[in-house]
């Protein structure tokens, strides 16, 4: 068996289409874009150029771009107080906060002011226990774009035994009450885990979010077995640098149905699923139906 290529970068574009088809709309509506707020602190380089892509993308796709660059320096209380005017001003929908932040910062803090409405990257304390409470609320961008990515491949999700390898607050928790919401029978996993490739071994779906190079050896996995790599890591081969994932992905093509490759997988997903999520809390805060977007 030669599993098929999850192509995340074709999925996110036809996603993105139909986000800013109801980006105009909701432009139409109300006179304004849906409003993207992105606050990144400190000169970290490849933070700032996840932050310049966001930008990129929301205009691109019809959103209004707020983008708050602060120095390294800055004080929890500045900090704080830019939160709560994003929270007031009517025209931002979304907020994200650009992590980590620098040491002296206490992220939870910061979290814990956003506005749950306007909470589009997930990770406010109602935001979680809406998850787990099965009620509407922001999901975590990276695992709402795993879920999509499995709908796409599989359908009904319903009745298979899923295994996340992985329990962040980012990917691995939230993923696991999606697919309990998708009445999967979930094994949450971790680096500790005893046993983890008989584990493994007996899961339908199988994703892999807990930050090690190529851990989950390509023989772990079930024949037929659909693969999500969140993972990424650099690692040097014959005096080349590559990019791979938490999954050895050429031995587990050869098992799996389908996998997503590292780079190419999951990875485009983050960011569309950032700007579906704008939309959504645009929607929402003006109590108006929201548009059918895949989810």
């Amino acid at each position: 068996m030669t599993a098929h290529i999850i192509d995340g970068k074709a999925f996110a574009a036809g996603l993105g289409d139909r986000i800013a088809t109801g980006a105009a709309a909701f432009t139409d509506k109300t006179g304004r874009a849906p409003g993207l707020a992105v606050v990144l602190v400190g000169s970290d380089p490849a933070s700032e150029i996840y932050v310049r892509s966001k930008g990129l993308m929301a205009r691109k796709l019809g959103m209004e771009s707020f983008e708050h660059s602060l120095p390294a320096e800055t004080t929890q209380d500045t900090l704080m107080s830019l939160i709560a005017e994003l929270n007031a001003n009517e025209a931002v929908d979304g907020i994200l906060v650009q992590l980590p932040l620098p040491d002296h910062l206490d992220s939870l803090q910061v979290i814990e002011a956003i506005d749950p409405a306007k909470d589009v990257d997930g990770l406010h304390p109602l935001s979680a226990g809406y998850l787990a409470s099965g009620l509407p609320g922001l999901v975590s961008c990276t695992p709402l774009g795993c879920l999509m990515l499995l709908k796409d491949q599989l359908g009904s999700l319903c009745g298979l035994d899923a295994i996340v390898v992985g329990r962040s607050i980012l990917v691995g928790k939230p993923m696991a009450q999606l697919l309990l919401a998708e009445n999967c029978t979930v094994t949450m996993a971790h680096s500790r885990t005893a046993d983890l490739a008989e584990k493994v071994g007996k899961a339908d779906i199988v994703v892999a979010a807990v930050g090690r190079a190529e851990m989950i050896k390509g023989d772990w996995i079930k024949d037929g077995a659909t693969v999500i790599d969140v993972g990424t890591s650099r690692v040097i081969r014959d005096g080349k640098k590559y990019l791979v994932g938490d999954v050895d992905f050429a031995a587990a093509s050869e098992k799996a149905r389908a996998i997503t490759p590292v780079p190419g997988g999951v990875g485009p997903m983050t960011i569309m699923t950032l700007m579906h999520n704008t939309l959504i809390a645009a929607y929402r805060r003006k109590t108006y139906p929201v548009p059918e977007l895949g989810a």
